[in-house]
């Protein structure tokens, strides 16, 4: 089993990535989908739980922008034995915001929810407990995405 993390600032393509290449292997949980819960943390976690009771690989497609927020993840995937893996999405805050403003509904984030998670943001670090993190770059399109080894600080 597996626990995937991504990390990223809202429209850096982190949904994208997960309908390209985990969708079909890994159990996509997301706090977006739990957003009329009233511990939208607490949702995410008893489901990333009941995944791991099935013997189900888990993605969680949030921002995650800190080492805070992912130790809690993280501490939860090994509880299970799963390996953990984190893909950080580089990203422009530029570039973020006008994806953001091509999106439609309630998939568009207010600019200040960007604003406020590129304040927050940190890049992860193996001693956080992954097994492995990758960098992640939009290619040409927004569908297209080029995965690379992780480069300690």
């Amino acid at each position: 089993m597996e626990l995937v993390v991504l990390i990223g600032l809202q429209a850096s393509g982190k949904s994208s990535f997960v309908r390209a290449h985990l969708a079909e292997t890994h159990v996509h949980v997301s706090k977006d989908l739990y957003r009329s819960a009233r511990r939208p943390a607490k949702r995410q976690a008893r489901e990333i739980a009941a995944a791991f009771e099935a013997g189900r690989s888990v993605v969680v497609d949030n921002t995650n922008p800190s080492a805070a927020v992912r130790a809690e993840l993280i501490k939860l995937g090994q509880v299970y034995g799963a390996r953990i893996v984190g893909y950080y999405f580089q990203s422009v805050l530029e570039d973020c915001l006008v994806r953001n403003d091509a999106r439609l509904g309630d998939a568009r984030v207010p600019r200040v929810a960007l604003l406020s998670t590129t304040k927050k943001l940190e890049l992860p670090a193996l001693s956080e407990g992954f097994d492995q993190l990758s960098y992640v770059t939009l290619a040409e399109s927004p569908v297209d995405f080029v995965v690379g080894p992780w480069r300690e600080a």
